[in-house]
């Protein structure tokens, strides 16, 4: 049954979440949806809440259905006036675009790999070619062809066998991150009949090109807990449960290491981690554990020679780099080779037969070092610019003299390059092309520090159009997320010159709750000290306005996912700070969700958010929590969005949100409410399809700016 019939039946039915809107008596603005008020009551430490629109949690309830479509009908009404606004934006977004564009073609085992995409076609082509880039090319996995008949397509979890003639890979047509695996012969074309389904993306082969390993996921929770090893050609119920991680806190999942000898099943939490390892030569052997987990103690593995190298933070806040020989992976056997440093935040580490590269963070700013072995040569790459992101890119040869690394700035495109490591030259392999006249310097990228109201210094980075500058007079986007220890570099984004190029400034706050500045930076943003996030978030829109950045009245804020929470928090603090706010995917149900260990990512954040079944994270967690501290006040216009099949933040979150917001609001502002119903958490899967997105979230910000074309 469609989701139309659906609406359909439940309209004969008389039921109130599914009135389509439609003009008032008096005036052309159409009246929003009204979801019908179910009190249900959730009790905690002797407090109790009245949930509304708990309700909505049926995703299979067709009155949820026809409220999120009545919703959709709503929004599609209220933006109708930017239709033009958001094709020409569709055009010119498309148009920055080659479209038959390639990768820079890596070389591992024997072939060149890389991806393309063909003209007017949403999805990538994998190919190779052996030994050359002139021999003939071999297409691997064709996404369009194999998209046909799905409105959600994605490809992960291409693994390619040491014999280089089979590949196993997963697709995901729900966008719920639930994958079916299978295995292709490359010699004959043939899928094979070994097929997987409803598992997590992550399989890599053992070097018998005969052994598959896979992660399965809890299919309520979605928590990654076991490991399988499967026999290529017999039925998936002889597959072997090799792990299974029992620790509800905990995820698991399986590599290979670069040098191909050893598997590594990760176990992984917020504050602890722990690695088994296997010698992938040996498939049905026993995995061993590398260092038992302890609480507070984190650590990643990979191998090198006879050496062991673990990234740790092991009486190291900010990371540090140690060694053990194979064979000896006891505590005690540990020794340094990179020491911690409390003004560094070590990030990652990528092994070469000759050089050590180190990714480092320092003030904020990316950096790479590169280190001989034999300790003749230690060096930083130098960029050039005040605020910019580089990383290690595909590295999967041990012997090579060549680093290849990522650079993009605010201003410049991304760009590949390949480094002599040996000679200290770099080469440009490939800079994104912008088409429709893009000239970076016609933009300005700066790097200013904003003050928190405690006294901390926060980094922005900012960018605008040189020639549509003025001071105290642009609209101003501030982006930011604060979450996760996850650090937001500034690159560049095609997509937002259709703002810079009408008078936008676009802002990137590297607030407290990420770990720009080490990993004090995380914690000071976490637990009990979240709400730094959301005051330092205020502070700096304060800041760039003061410092005439922006016009005050042209501040607009924007994030996702845990960016959402972010934002919806901000939402009820400052409530007109902001002209206008986009909350993508926005988790802002926090305390309900928090104590629900059924929903995925629950448990294993208890250690980011707090366990709310401890009264003092109950109370600190409902003191922000977007949805329970929505009032009876004026808010500012706002934009959110959603997708149904959304595996990380449950449609319901949003859609509960705006159905408070709407019942207890003062204002007559914009609340619009978009929900893909064929999509998850990353919105759509087809490039084009992406850009139709970002077209209609711009339309919507430059139609508040009074920009219309």
């Amino acid at each position: 049954m469609n989701r139309f019939f659906i609406c359909a039946a439940v309209l004969m039915l008389g039921l109130s979440a599914c009135k389509q809107p439609g003009p008032t008596a008096d005036t052309d603005r159409p009246v929003p949806p009204k979801a019908a008020v179910k009190p249900h009551q959730l009790e905690k430490h002797g407090h109790v809440r009245t949930d509304n629109y708990y309700w909505l949690r049926e995703r299979e309830n067709p009155e949820v259905i026809s409220y999120l479509e009545a919703e959709n009908e709503y929004t599609e009404k209220m933006t109708a006036h930017t239709k033009s606004l958001q094709d020409k934006l569709f055009e010119e977004l498309k148009g920055r675009v080659k479209q038959d564009d390639s990768s820079v073609p890596f070389f591992k085992n024997g072939y060149w790999y890389y991806t393309r995409y063909e003209e007017g076609k949403q999805y990538p082509v994998r190919c190779r070619k052996k030994g050359s880039l002139d021999a003939p090319e071999e297409i691997l996995l064709d996404g369009n062809a194999m998209a046909e008949g799905h409105g959600y397509f994605n490809i992960r979890g291409v693994s390619i066998s040491d014999n280089n003639e089979l590949m196993a890979f997963g697709t995901d047509t729900r966008g719920r991150r639930i994958y079916d695996l299978q295995v292709k012969n490359l010699k004959t074309g043939e899928i094979l009949p070994d097929k997987i389904t409803d598992v997590t993306p992550n399989v890599v082969w053992a070097a018998d090109n005969q052994t598959l390993f896979y992660t399965r996921q809890d299919p309520e929770t979605l928590r990654w807990y076991q490991i399988y090893r499967h026999k290529l050609g017999t039925p998936r119920d002889q597959d072997v449960l090799v792990y299974e991680e029992k620790d509800v806190t905990f995820r698991t999942g399986i590599s290979r290491t670069r040098s191909n000898r050893y598997l590594i099943i990760g176990s992984w939490q917020t504050l602890s981690s722990e690695s088994r390892i296997l010698e992938a030569d040996q498939p049905e052997g026993e995995f061993r554990v590398f260092h038992p987990r302890q609480r507070d103690l984190q650590y990643g593995v990979s191998h090198l020679g006879d050496k062991f190298y673990i990234r740790t933070n092991l009486d190291a806040k900010n990371f540090r780099l140690m060694a053990t020989p194979v064979g000896k992976t006891g505590l005690k056997n540990w020794t340094e080779v990179i020491p911690h440093r409390s003004d560094v935040f070590f990030g990652g580490f990528t092994l070469f037969k000759d050089h050590l590269v180190l990714e480092e963070r320092s003030n904020g700013l990316d950096m790479m070092r590169i280190k001989r072995w034999d300790g003749s040569d230690d060096h930083y790459l130098d960029y050039g610019e005040p605020t910019y992101t580089t990383w290690s890119s595909s590295n999967p040869e041990i012997d090579s003299t060549v680093l290849r690394y990522g650079y993009s700035s605010m201003t410049t495109p991304d760009s590949i390059f390949d480094y002599d490591m040996n000679g200290k030259q770099k080469t440009l392999k490939k800079q994104e092309e912008v088409l429709g006249g893009f000239n970076s310097a016609d933009y300005k990228t700066e790097r200013i520090m904003g003050k928190a109201r405690d006294g901390v210094e926060v980094p922005i980075s900012v960018v605008y159009h040189k020639e549509l500058f003025r001071q105290g007079e642009n609209p101003l986007l501030l982006y930011a997320y604060g979450s996760y220890g996850a650090s937001m570099s500034a690159s560049f984004d095609s997509s937002r010159l259709s703002l810079l190029d009408r008078g936008f400034v676009y802002a990137l706050a590297h607030i407290r709750g990420g770990q720009e500045m080490g990993r004090h930076w995380y914690e000071d943003g976490k637990l009990l000290k979240k709400k730094n996030t959301f005051t330092d978030f205020i502070d700096c829109a304060k800041h760039l306005a003061a410092q005439k950045y922006g016009h005050p009245d042209k501040l607009f804020a924007m994030g996702g996912s845990a960016g959402g929470l972010l934002v919806g928090a901000v939402l009820n603090m400052e409530p007109t700070l902001f002209k206008g706010v986009m909350a993508a995917v926005p988790f802002v149900d926090v305390v309900t969700t928090m104590l629900d260990e059924s929903i995925p990512l629950t448990t294993g954040e208890w250690d980011e958010w707090g366990d709310p079944n401890d009264k003092t994270y109950y109370d600190y967690m409902l003191s922000y929590s977007p949805y329970d501290q929505v009032g009876a006040k004026d808010y500012t216009n706002l934009l959110v969005t959603t997708g149904l099949h959304d595996s990380q933040v449950q449609y319901w979150e949003p859609a509960k949100w705006v159905a408070k917001l709407r019942a207890m609001k003062t204002d007559d502002n914009k609340l619009l409410l978009k929900t893909d119903m064929s999509s998850g958490h990353g919105g759509a899967s087809g490039r084009f399809d992406r850009f139709r997105q970002r077209a209609f979230y711009m339309a919507f910000l430059l139609d508040l700016a009074g920009v219309s074309e």
